[in-house]
Order: C-alpha cells, then sequence, then structure tokens
C-alpha cells in the first residue's frame, strides 16, 4: 500500500480532533479513565491501516464495543481501579485475538450470523443503556451505586440536586451538534462543542463535575498483563468478537456499496483483530468501528486506508497536551455519546415487524428484553436473541409443512408441502393414515412431491418407513414429480425412493427391475 495521499492527511486529522472527546467519553462508559481511551484511538488505528480492507473505515473506542467491554468486566473488578483496567486491556488482546483467528480461517460470513431482529433488538436495547448511564452527567449528579437503569431513575426524581450549568453545557452540546450535522457531516460540531465547554468553563469557574486530571505521557507498550484470567475473560472476548464485529463489518459494507467497491470481511477482521490487539498491549480497552467518524472520513475525501493511520498518529503526538482537558465538563462527554447513539434506537423498525411477521418481532423486542434486564452482561441479551431466532426457525421448520390429498376413486393423491425432514414426515404420515382410516377402499397412493423444497437423508429415511408400512398393508405406491432441488439434496433417498417404487410396481425383487421412479413432469 502507498504512503497516504494529501486528501488522506486531511481526512485524518479532521478525524483525529473528533475522536479526542469521544475516545475521554467512552473510556468512562468502557469503565477506565480518560487517558486509557486515547491509547486505545492512537497507535490501533496506525498499526490496523495495512491489514484493513474498508479504506474509510475508522476504527477506536466505540459506545456499542465500551459497553460490552464494561459488562464483561464489572463483575470481577471495580470499574477504574488498577486491576481493572489491566482487565480491560487483557480483554481487548483476547477480543483481537479471536478476531483474527477467525480473519485467518476465513471465517468472515459469521459476521452475517445475527439476523437482523436480534441486531436490531440488542443495538436497541444497549442504545436505551447507553443513554440511561449518561442520564445522571447531563444533570451533573454523579451515577449512583444501583443499576444503569436504576440510577438514571434516580437522577431525575433528584430535582434539587440537579446542577443547571450541567445542563446548560448538555443542551448546547447537543444543540451544536446536531446543528453541525445538518449543515455538513464533516462539520467539526464536536469539537467546536468540546472547545466550547473548555473555554466557558474556565473562564465561568464551573463548579460540576468535570473530566478531572488526564496524565500526559507517549504511547508504550505493557506486556505485563494478569495472564491468568485468560480462561475466565475467553468467552466474553468470543461474544465480543462476534457480536462488536457486526457493526464495524456494516458500516464497511455500506460504504463499499456507496463507492462500488469490494469488501473483503476476512481481511476488515484480521485488521480489526490487529487493532484490538495493539488496544490491549498499550493499555487501552476493546474497540470497533465508528460510523460518525467513517462518515467523516468519506466525506472529507479519504482515498485510502491511510487516513485512518493519519488519524491514530494524531492522537499518539496529542497525547502529551491531554491534561488541558481537565476542565471540560462531563455533561459535555455525556451529551456528545448519548446524541451518538440515540440513532441507533429503532422500536419502529422492530414494530413493523408485527403485521408481517410476529413471530420475529417476538425474537427482536425479546432480545431488546433481556439486553435491558441483563445489564450489565448486556452480551447475554444477544445469546438469548440467537436462543429465539433458533427457536423461531425450528418451530416453522416443524410447522411449515402441510398435506393436501385427492381421492380419484380407489387412488389416492398425497400433496406435502414445505421442508421434508424427520421430524416433518410424521405430518405427512398422520394425514395419510388418517385419510386410509376413513376411505378402506383405496388400493393405491400417489405420492407428488413436486411442492417439496427440501428432502434431506433423514426425511427421506423416514418416508421410506412410513410408506413401506402403507405398501405392507397391499397398497400400490408410486411416487411422483420429485423436484430437482429435492433430488440434489436428498442423494442417496432416490435409491430409497426408487425401492419403495420398485416394490410398489411388482418388480422382480431378484434383479429389483421395475419401471423407474418419476421425476418432474416430462422426465423419467
Amino acid at each position: 500500500m502507498s504512503g497516504p495521499s494529501r486528501s488522506d492527511l486531511i481526512a485524518g486529522a479532521s478525524v483525529a480532533v473528533i475522536v479526542i472527546p469521544q475516545a475521554l467519553a467512552y473510556a468512562d462508559l468502557a469503565g477506565v479513565p480518560a487517558r486509557h481511551g486515547l491509547l486505545a484511538a492512537a497507535l490501533p488505528a496506525v498499526l490496523a491501516a495495512p491489514f484493513v480492507s474498508s479504506r474509510f473505515l475508522q476504527t477506536g473506542p466505540v459506545a456499542l464495543t465500551a459497553l460490552l467491554a464494561y459488562g464483561a468486566l464489572a463483575d470481577r473488578a471495580a470499574p477504574f481501579s488498577p486491576e481493572y483496567i489491566r482487565l480491560a486491556a487483557l480483554l481487548a488482546v483476547l477480543v483481537g485475538a479471536v478476531r483474527a483467528a477467525l480473519g485467518l480461517a476465513r471465517l468472515g460470513g459469521l459476521a452475517y450470523l445475527l439476523s437482523e431482529p436480534v441486531l436490531t433488538g440488542f443495538t436497541s436495547g444497549a442504545a436505551i443503556l447507553i443513554i440511561a448511564s449518561q442520564f445522571p452527567k447531563l444533570l451533573g449528579l454523579s451515577g449512583g451505586d444501583g443499576g444503569v437503569l436504576a440510577n438514571a431513575l434516580d437522577a431525575a426524581r433528584s430535582v434539587g440536586d440537579w446542577h443547571a450549568g450541567a445542563i446548560a453545557f448538555a443542551a448546547g452540546t447537543a444543540v451544536i451538534v446536531m446543528m453541525g450535522r445538518r449543515l455538513h457531516p464533516a462539520f467539526p460540531g464536536v469539537l467546536l462543542a468540546v472547545i466550547g465547554g473548555l473555554l466557558v468553563s474556565r473562564l465561568s469557574g464551573y463548579g460540576g463535575p468535570t473530566v478531572g486530571e488526564v496524565p500526559s505521557g507517549f504511547v508504550t507498550l505493557d506486556l505485563d498483563l494478569p495472564w491468568s484470567s485468560i480462561p475466565a475473560l475467553l468467552p466474553s472476548a468470543i461474544l465480543i468478537g462476534l457480536i462488536g464485529f457486526a457493526e464495524p463489518s456494516s458500516i464497511a459494507r455500506h460504504f463499499a456499496a456507496l463507492e462500488r467497491e469490494r469488501w473483503d470481511p476476512n481481511r476488515e477482521l484480521v485488521g480489526q483483530g490487529v487493532a484490538n490487539m495493539a488496544s490491549g498491549f498499550t493499555g487501552g480497552f476493546p474497540i470497533g468501528g465508528s460510523f460518525s467518524r467513517t462518515s467523516i472520513n468519506h466525506a472529507t475525501g479519504a482515498t485510502s486506508a491511510w487516513s485512518g493511520a493519519v488519524t491514530g498518529a494524531v492522537v499518539a503526538v496529542a497525547l502529551p497536551l491531554t491534561p488541558v482537558l481537565a476542565t471540560v465538563p462531563t455533561a459535555v462527554l455525556g451529551a456528545l455519546i448519548i446524541v451518538g447513539v440515540a440513532k441507533l434506537i429503532d422500536l419502529r423498525g422492530l414494530a413493523r415487524l408485527l403485521r408481517p411477521s410476529p413471530a420475529q418481532a417476538a425474537v427482536g423486542f425479546g432480545t431488546l428484553a433481556a439486553t435491558l434486564l441483563l445489564a450489565p452482561r448486556v452480551e447475554l441479551g444477544v445469546v438469548v436473541g440467537i436462543v429465539l431466532a433458533v427457536a423461531v426457525h425450528l418451530y416453522r421448520e416443524l410447522t411449515g409443512v402441510t398435506v393436501e390429498h385427492e381421492l380419484h376413486g380407489d387412488r389416492l393423491l398425497i400433496r406435502p408441502r414445505g421442508v421434508l425432514w424427520f421430524a416433518t414426515v410424521l405430518r405427512v404420515e398422520t394425514r395419510l393414515l388418517d385419510v386410509l382410516a376413513d376411505h378402506p377402499d383405496i388400493e393405491r397412493l400417489a405420492v407428488d412431491l413436486s411442492g417439496v423444497g427440501r428432502l434431506d437423508y433423514s426425511g427421506a429415511a423416514a418416508l421410506e418407513r412410513a410408506l413401506a408400512d402403507v405398501r405392507a398393508a397391499g397398497i400400490e405406491v408410486e411416487i411422483d414429480d420429485i423436484p430437482p432441488g429435492a433430488r440434489r439434496a436428498a442423494g442417496i433417498h432416490l435409491d430409497i425412493a426408487t425401492r419403495i417404487s420398485c416394490s410398489a410396481h411388482g418388480g422382480d425383487r431378484r434383479t429389483g427391475s421395475a419401471p423407474p421412479v418419476r421425476g418432474p413432469r416430462g422426465s423419467s
């Protein structure tokens, strides 16, 4: 990959001035001091550049991955404590190793593993939790000792403790950022809001909560991590590695389609893996892809992945200057997070599923509820969603077969429709036996498989047993119109079906000669 162009330098620097305040905010969300958010935004973006597939994707601290990290670690150590910080770094290394391994194994297709209702339900629930976690900051209050939702409710009730200055900072920040978005995607609303908040805070002697001391210094490597905690953190790392990749993969696909470019999920997994391992070894926490920063990168004319490296390099160079951010009101950072994640709440999208697919709507709302109820272990909400999605799929597989029948004198025609496997063949057999019991004069049975979408080995074997019982009762059996899809999927099953038909048509049992099973109409 050639060096960065002038456009990459401009785009990367533009994103850097946005990522610095966001990194401070997302570090707090992840439960680590502000400086560690900056560390997660510096070297990881530089080292990932040669490996990524998307030339626009900006990798660094993001809200959803920060929340996932907090959920995995909150019960293992006190947030912001030295032990917690080291565990967060180890978790980033493990998440990176998982993603890199999946990419090298060419398992990028796992990016499509989560169904749309599960993904929408989870992101909506996670966004609600993120907003609730920042709500006390908007009012100038501390978070409290309860759960996220309980703390937000307590803050709303404590009207007498609200800080007017904090509310003003939060409102001003939200207005600047949202109005800036309307003017142009690259408008530096975040930067202006932070600089404005910093200046007003200093000049006015603001007495509300601020970021506080942010230690300076350049990036350093730290390999002294709590390696003995790997077994305890690995399950969470696998979940975050998979769940957290859904966001950057979606962003990369969006911009690849916009620019009519190819995108390789395997390369992107490797790039994300390298970035996360770099974040862990430099004191950061698990990271992902940012849609807002990627949009700015695209709007300001980035031409290659070097723009991401430029962003990281600018952040790294700015690290010694971070003490100036000490007086930024936390209400400003809280407002930045809320404005950034509010668009992830898509209750209307879930509600639109109610009419066409109540079952999928139930999966989406179930995932949303599980994410909220299981907080801070929000990653378990996705597990619940996957279980619900699989349950819905199995229910459809079990109930998605219909059986029609027609009587023509002593001949019975059975037409199963749907997917035939060992569990659904029972519905065919039950209907067949019911009709035979009601019409004892039937002497011939025809099974029309033209409406069968798929017939697997177990389904064919179960069908053979059912028809063998009918044949044993003295009824001739023939199988008609086996569709090409069922032929390909069934494979050896056609031999089973042929044996049924051969026996039914009185073929020589010693030689096996008999009329062939009929395929699609017009073929033999």
